[in-house]
């Protein structure tokens, strides 16, 4: 999943493609020891709140074009060792990208 910390603005803070784990109710969703509760629509420019320190983030599936950043910046997007391989080869078909750990 793409997460970007939008809790510096609009143009958004830290990002990273990592592997997440959901609730059953698919309204939580975990992330390196982090839990993100659903803003269902409630919020701007953001879909989730880390339930510890109530900052807003905008979680989504990564894009295959990779312009996963809402504003286009221009802004490199960390990429999770575990999820690496599979972001360049399968996501975004770029084979010789694996190594690469971002965008």
């Amino acid at each position: 999943m793409y997460i970007e910390n939008k809790s510096g603005g609009l143009a958004g803070g830290e990002a990273r493609i990592g592997r997440v784990t959901f609730s059953k109710t698919r309204s939580t969703i975990y992330y390196q020891g982090r839990a993100f509760s659903s803003l269902k629509g409630r919020g701007f420019k953001a879909n989730f709140v880390e339930r510890e320190t109530g900052d807003e983030y905008w979680i989504s599936g990564p894009k295959k074009n990779g312009a996963d950043r809402l504003y286009g910046e221009r802004v490199g997007v960390e990429i999770d060792e575990e999820a690496r391989e599979e972001y360049w080869m399968d996501i975004r078909n770029l084979p010789d990208k694996k190594c690469q750990n971002c965008t």
